[in-house]
């Protein structure tokens, strides 16, 4: 299995940015992901996840402002961010559990002015 996370860059605050992840090496439709994000000093935590028939869950940090997204045909899934903040800085990985868990090389996210 294998995940390539990308879409992270430099955004202002209040500004948007849209994550993606592709997966390979798994039945994609079968399986749930996830995206994670860690900063700075912080332990990794859940952001948002969807199963594989696209229920969702947030963190309450996100909800309201995130939106997570799967393309079973392109074997892609999707993290859509706006409203960013500061607090939103973060190495942003994507997961799955397929016979053990996966996870991406992570993209880095920096909200600053």
């Amino acid at each position: 299995v294998q995940l390539q996370a990308s879409g992270g860059g430099l955004v202002q605050p209040g500004g948007s940015l849209r994550l993606s992840c592709k997966a390979s090496g798994m039945v994609f439709s079968r399986s749930a992901m996830a995206w994670y994000r860690q900063a700075p000093g912080k332990q990794r935590e859940l952001v948002a996840n969807i199963t594989n028939s696209g229920t969702t869950n947030y963190a309450d940090s996100v909800k309201g402002r995130f939106t997570i997204s799967r393309d079973n045909v392109r074997r892609l899934v999707h993290l859509q961010m706006s409203s960013l903040s500061p607090e939103d800085t973060a190495v942003y990985y994507c997961n799955t559990n397929w016979g053990r868990t996966f996870w991406g090389q992570g993209t880095l996210v920096t909200v600053s002015s």
